[in-house]
C-alpha cells in the first residue's frame, strides 16, 4: 500500500489517509454565518475522498475577520449554521476540522476578486488590532496595539470559539498562528516591537499564543486533535526563523499540540522566495526530525506520487493541499487509481469508478 493512503491516528480521531483539505478562504459569508457555498464547497471535498476538510479561517471575534465576508464563530447562530457542515463531512468519512484565528493588522480587507485594499470603517470597514501600531504597507492602515485588557480579551474569544466549535462538532482544531495574521505577528520581531510581557524575548513572543494554547487545549479535552500552523520562516533577515520555530514546536509539543502544519511568509513582502514544488516541506521535515511531533506539508503539492514520496520519506504525517483541491474537489479518489489503491468510492459514483 502506498503510504499516503495509510490511516493515522491521533487522540481517538482517525484519519483514513494523509490527504487533507486546507484552510482556504472563500469571502462568502454574512455576519461570519456559513451558507450553502460553503457546504458545497466543504461537503464536495469529503465526497472526493479528503480524510480531513478544514473550513477557512474562521474569526473568533467581527474585527478579528481578514475580510467582512470571512466565516466567523462567536455565537450560537454561526455554530448551527457550521453543524450542518460538520454532520455531512462525517457521513462521508471524512474528519470536520475548524481553522480558529484573528486577522490582527491583515483584518478590514477587500476579497481578491474585489481589488484587495484596506476597508475604511466610513465604508464599513474596521480599525485594525495587533501585536504593534505599525505601517506594514505602504499606504496601509496602521494598526492600534492591543491593549492587556484587550489581550486577556481575545483568549477568552479564542476559549469561547472553541467550546462552539465542539457544540458545531468538529473534530480537529487549528489555531492559525502564520501567514502574518494576529499571532504570527506576536511570534516575529518585524512586528512585536512590544515592551511588556508580549514582547522581546522569545519566551515573551510566544507567550501569547501558550495561553491560548492552554484554553483551547482545556476546552476540547483529550479526545481531540489540537493542531497550529505557523509561518517556519519569514523569509527575511532579522525576523522569525525556522530555528525558532523548532523551538517554539518542543514547547507547543509539551502543551498538548499534536501537529505543526508547516506553511511560510505572509508577514512582510520578502525578497525572495525560491517558489517551487515541495519549497516547503523541507521546513515540516526539520520540525518533525528535531522534536518529534507530527507535522503537515503545505505549498505547490499537486501529484499523487510527490505527495506519497513525502509521506514515503518521513518528511511529514499529512498533506494538506489547497488549490489543488480547488482544481479537483476528487483529488484523492484520483491519487489512489494513480497510485493503484483499492479505495471505497461514495456509493452514488460507484459507476465511475475506473
Amino acid at each position: 500500500m502506498s503510504k499516503l493512503f495509510l490511516p493515522l491516528k491521533i487522540r481517538e480521531v482517525e484519519f483514513k489517509n494523509r490527504l487533507a483539505v486546507s484552510p482556504m478562504c472563500q469571502y462568502s459569508a454574512q455576519d461570519g454565518l456559513a451558507n450553502d457555498w460553503h457546504f458545497v464547497h466543504l461537503g464536495s471535498r469529503a465526497v472526493g475522498g479528503a480524510a480531513l476538510v478544514m473550513t477557512e479561517a474562521v474569526a473568533v471575534s467581527p474585527e478579528g475577520r481578514i475580510s467582512p465576508g470571512d466565516l466567523g464563530l462567536w455565537n450560537e447562530e454561526q455554530a448551527q449554521a457550521l453543524k450542518r457542515i460538520t454532520d455531512f463531512i462525517k457521513a462521508n468519512g471524512a474528519v470536520p476540522g475548524i481553522q480558529i484565528a484573528h486577522a490582527g493588522h491583515k483584518a478590514s480587507t477587500r476579497p481578491p476578486f474585489e481589488g484587495r485594499g484596506y476597508i475604511e470603517e466610513k465604508d464599513g470597514g474596521w480599525v485594525p488590532l495587533a501585536a504593534g501600531r505599525k505601517e506594514l504597507q505602504t499606504g496601509g492602515p496602521y494598526s492600534k496595539e492591543l491593549t492587556l485588557a484587550q489581550i486577556e480579551e481575545l483568549i477568552q474569544n479564542h476559549k469561547r470559539t472553541a467550546q462552539l466549535a465542539l457544540k458545531a462538532g468538529f473534530e480537529v482544531f487549528e489555531i492559525h498562528a502564520a501567514h502574518g495574521y494576529l499571532l504570527n505577528g506576536f511570534l516575529s520581531p518585524l512586528v512585536n516591537s512590544r515592551t511588556d510581557q508580549y514582547g522581546g524575548s522569545f519566551e515573551n513572543r510566544i507567550r501569547l499564543l501558550l495561553e491560548i494554547v492552554r484554553e483551547v487545549r482545556g476546552i476540547i479535552g483529550e479526545k481531540f486533535p489540537l493542531f497550529v500552523r505557523i509561518s517556519a520562516t519569514d523569509w527575511v533577515e532579522g525576523a522569525w526563523t525556522i530555528k525558532e520555530s523548532v523551538a517554539l514546536a518542543k514547547v507547543l509539543k509539551q502543551e498538548g499540540v499534536d501537529l505543526i502544519d508547516c506553511s511560510t511568509g505572509g508577514l512582510v513582502q520578502p525578497s525572495a522566495i525560491p517558489v517551487k514544488p515541495n519549497y516547503q516541506v523541507v521546513f515540516a521535515e526539520e520540525i518533525k526530525k528535531e522534536t518529534g511531533i507530527r507535522t503537515a506539508a503545505v505549498g505547490l503539492i499537486t501529484e499523487a506520487k510527490q505527495a506519497d514520496e513525502i509521506i514515503e520519506n518521513q518528511q511529514a504525517d499529512l498533506i494538506f493541499m489547497a488549490r489543488e483541491f480547488l482544481r479537483d474537489p476528487y483529488f484523492p479518489l484520483h491519487a489512489a487509481s494513480i497510485l493503484g489503491e483499492e479505495i471505497t468510492w461514495p456509493k452514488q459514483y460507484e459507476r465511475a469508478k475506473p
